[in-house]
């Protein structure tokens, strides 16, 4: 079965207008980096009824950042010329005629161009609804949620010492200048800011977000797409997710392919092989908070000499907040924007 030849599966209850309303409204997909935010948008694919998109948009991480604010006509049309030129656009398999003359008029905002861009994949693909893997577009939640009132978002959360390892290796997280420390501290440090974010964010948003554990996604699938199915009113029939088998749902090794050979791997419980004792309570010791807070037990009782890390934690807070203030709201967001092209087709979902 190809990509687009998925079964669009039938309402929970399709005599409730309050469901009918929550069966066709957005799904973002959000949480730190190397969490399984790929698998779980894919099994969404999978599951029929969502427009099949095998990118991440990047419009609130990348398109409004460097172009701007959209209600100006020429920030619009520089926007367009670009993208239009994007692998982006290509993977939407759309007729560029149709969306130009929309998009100059109609666009005033990153909300509007998701919905000018997935509403004609939708009506194409024939589909139900539309999702996005926006990963740390968290960061844009209250602006995503302004610009598209109807929006729901399911963070995927990632044992943090798993997550860190993962970041570390793929050298991801920015470092301080005179930071010559271990990779895996630096994706320590992210994770437990981008959650704490992505949580504060999501609570404000009340029976609209929705928290689900990578290791469930991974140990137990159907009973954690069985959750996510009743929270955003879709079937997600894990026998025809596997049937479609979208991306890293037909090759979930694909994901974490840099983190160790296929044969036997499994990205659960990594860390209790990947630091050394002394590691781990120092790292338990800085993250331990967070760590209890999302249910993950600790392994130690921390290590009270810790409290240099716990000063190069604060500092990373503080660097991480700058840097996506800068981003965001100045222009020098540019310079950021520009190093992570629209032409990297790293950036593609697989």
């Amino acid at each position: 079965m190809s990509d687009h030849e998925v079964v669009a599966p039938a309402s929970a209850d399709p005599s409730s207008s309050q469901n009918r309303l929550r069966s066709r409204a957005p799904v973002f997909v959000v949480g730190s980096p190397r969490s399984g935010n790929n698998f779980l948008y894919h099994a969404l694919l999978s599951s029929g009824g969502f427009v099949v998109y095998r990118a991440a948009t990047q419009v609130y991480n990348m398109l409004s950042p460097k172009f701007g604010d959209f209600r100006a006509y020429r920030n619009r049309q520089r926007m367009l010329k670009e993208w239009l030129a994007s692998p982006y656009f290509e993977r939407t398999g759309l007729d560029a005629r149709l969306l130009e003359p929309r998009i100059l008029e109609e666009c005033k905002s990153g909300g509007d161009f998701l919905r000018i861009v997935m509403g004609e994949m939708r009506r194409q693909q024939g589909a139900q609804r539309w999702a996005n893997l926006s990963v740390e577009e968290l960061l844009y939640m209250p602006q995503i949620k302004r610009e598209i009132p109807d929006a729901l978002f399911v963070h995927t959360v990632r044992d943090g010492r798993d997550a860190a390892l993962s970041l570390g290796k793929k050298g991801y997280v920015p470092r301080l200048p005179w930071d010559r420390g271990k990779d895996w501290w630096r994706a320590a440090f992210y994770w437990d800011w981008i959650v704490s974010q992505c949580r504060t964010f999501g609570q404000a948003m009340s029976s609209d977000y929705l928290e689900i554990h990578y290791e469930e996604l991974v140990g137990n699938p159907p009973e954690a797409l069985r959750k996510i199915g009743a929270f955003i009113d879709h079937d997600l029939d894990y026998d025809r997710i596997q049937k479609a088998a979208v991306g890293t749902v037909g090759d979930p090794n694909t994901s974490f392919a840099a983190e160790g050979p296929k044969k036997d791997f499994n990205p659960i419980g990594r860390w209790k092989q990947g630091y050394s004792a002394q590691e781990l309570a120092q790292l338990e010791s800085v993250i331990g908070q967070r760590l209890r807070d999302f249910g993950y037990p600790l392994e130690t009782s921390g290590d009270a000499r810790a409290a240099r890390f716990r000063l190069k934690k604060f500092q990373y807070d503080r660097y991480f907040e700058l840097r996506f203030l800068i981003k965001a709201r100045t222009p020098l967001g540019r310079l950021w924007v520009d190093a992570e092209s629209l032409h990297n087709i790293e950036a593609f979902v697989r």
